[in-house]
């Protein structure tokens, strides 16, 4: 009777931290998913990790993945995660091989380069173009009170094609992004950040 018991248990418990464990990396692939903020490009919005300065640890945020897995547009203005290797098919395997929940439940890290913090700034249709240091949308210069410094070099005009996006980081000349690998996929925008969770000084939302 003992043993019965005590394999009822063992299995009782197995079945739910396998349960929970299926749980978490369904939330972090199809919800919500931690991210740490990686280099200087969005700054000083968002500060990120310096390999080379341990006073930088980075800003951990969350971003919200659902309402573009079910086909919403990024807008203007948003904070978005953008996958980079626009050129590859991106398909739901690398979204699980970005979850941190099952990289820690099989012990491997999880190879984040390719994922970029970037702000969108021009939607399908829209012209972009940066002349005498700001950026111009469909003619009109934009307001931006969140970039780090005037933008030093100028980029010829450039119509977004469908189904894409232009980012930029908020530090732009310390950024690589649309001016460099063009317009990107919005399939390839893999979530919108909401909030910075740490450090716990600059808790905020976005």
């Amino acid at each position: 009777m003992f043993v019965k018991k005590f394999i009822y248990e063992i299995m009782s418990w197995t079945k739910a931290i396998v349960l929970a464990l299926v749980l978490a990396v369904a939330l972090s692939v199809f919800v919500i998913q931690p991210f740490t903020v990686d280099g200087s490009s969005m700054e000083p919005t968002l500060e990120g990790l310096d390999h080379y300065d341990q006073q930088k640890a980075g800003d951990r945020v969350f971003a919200f993945k659902t309402p573009y897995l079910l086909g919403k547009s990024p807008k203007a203005g948003e904070i978005v995660i953008v996958d980079s290797r626009i050129d590859d098919e991106r398909t739901l395997m690398d979204s699980f091989a970005e979850s941190p929940m099952l990289a820690a439940f099989i012990d491997r890290q999880v190879d984040s380069r390719h994922n970029w913090v970037k702000r969108v700034i021009g939607e399908p249709g829209d012209r972009i173009a940066i002349e005498g240091g700001f950026v111009y949308k469909n003619g009109v210069r934009l307001e931006e009170e969140y970039i780090y410094e005037s933008i030093y070099h100028d980029f010829s005009e450039v119509i977004v094609p469908d189904d894409h996006v232009f980012v930029m980081g908020d530090n732009r000349n310390r950024s690589t992004d649309s001016r460099e690998i063009g317009p990107v996929p919005i399939d390839h925008v893999t979530g919108k950040v909401i909030a910075r969770f740490y450090p716990f000084d600059r808790l905020g939302t976005f």
